[in-house]
């Protein structure tokens, strides 16, 4: 059977606002995490662009051990910092803090009666979901200027994440920084930009969005089977091969669609690819399909309150009656 491809786009654009993000992820703050109604601002940034490394009041470096840190695995590393000026604390911590952050539509009325006026637009607003201080090692929270102070450490990370992620319209990221609470005065700070992968079982058992029926070569949806005949998860850029069989399905035009479907604020849920053939096909078993993976494709995505997920979805279109369906997810890396 023979289907023609269409893409769907995700659009961007830029302007005169300003959107945040709270320390130590505040280095870009301002008019790059806004732009106007029609705009995606975050599609531009990469997460580790995100991080402020400090304020000044300390140097150094936290190192991360042992490769990539991921999901549910001990985090190791060593902290060395020096103090450029005196630091007097009510206290000291390493902590891991995880941000979301997320697009949001905006909008200020100007004026009134027939001179009034509606500015809308886009910006991104951040919060930590996670802000873990962790009681070892033990950080002086006095430092001389100029006095150095180095330890290693050893903390867990998340149990079930979310790993480091860009959704498009949304980004979770994961910082490990040095904090030095000062009263009536800014913190201090030390921070590294800390790239959580997910964890492989996780996917294998099912965890959110990433895993479950959308890691499953065949899944059965009222009375038919949609099957995922390339490697899951799928990757970016690379086409996923799709297979159906739908018994019942009637007779007609019909379509197997890519669709992306977001939780966030701002998200865009669209077709991102589709293939054209006929209900008889599907019904019989012939009907397979290559749609082309978007190479900027966002991972399927389940934590801190947001989801992507990417559903293949079969439908047959009916003269004068709704669209016969099926669909079923798939999980994309």
């Amino acid at each position: 059977m023979s289907f023609s491809i269409k893409l769907g786009g995700l659009g961007g654009g830029s302007f005169g606002h300003g959107g945040s993000a709270p320390s130590p992820f505040d280095a870009i703050n301002g008019t790059r995490l806004a732009g106007n109604e029609y705009s995606h601002p975050l599609h531009d940034v990469r997460p580790d662009e995100l991080l402020n490394p400090g304020d000044g009041s300390v140097t150094g470096r936290i190192t991360i051990d042992g490769g990539p840190a991921m999901v549910g695995r001990p985090i190791r590393g060593t902290i060395e910092l020096t103090a450029t000026d005196a630091i007097t604390a009510r206290s000291a911590h390493l902590r891991l803090v995880g941000l979301r952050l997320r697009e949001t539509q905006q909008s200020r009325s100007q004026g009134t009666g027939s001179n009034a006026r509606v500015e809308r637009w886009v910006e991104a607003r951040g919060d930590l979901f996670v802000a873990d201080p962790f009681l070892e090692p033990a950080i002086p929270s006095s430092l001389a200027a100029g006095q150095t102070f180095t330890t290693t450490f050893a903390i867990p990370a998340p149990q079930l994440g979310p790993p480091t992620a860009h959704l498009g319209e949304a980004i979770v990221a994961w910082a490990l920084e040095v904090r030095f609470d000062i009263p009536m005065h800014t913190d201090a700070f030390l921070a590294t930009y800390l790239h959580l992968e997910q964890h492989p079982d996780l996917l294998a058992a099912g965890v959110g969005e990433q895993g479950g029926q959308s890691m499953l070569a065949s899944v059965d949806s009222d009375g038919g089977t949609i099957s995922i005949e390339s490697k899951l998860p799928a990757l970016p850029g690379a086409p996923l091969v799709i297979a159906v069989r739908w018994p019942g399905a009637p007779a007609g035009p019909a379509r197997i669609e890519l669709h992306r479907r977001s939780n966030a604020p701002n998200g865009i849920n669209t077709i991102i690819a589709s293939a054209e053939g006929q209900g008889a096909d599907i019904a019989s078993g012939a009907a397979r399909a290559e749609l082309p993976i978007p190479a900027d494709a966002a991972p399927s995505f389940d934590g801190a309150g947001l989801k992507l997920a990417y559903i293949v979805r079969v439908l047959v279109s009916r003269r004068f009656r709704p669209d016969a369906a099926i669909e079923r997810p798939v999980a994309i890396a």
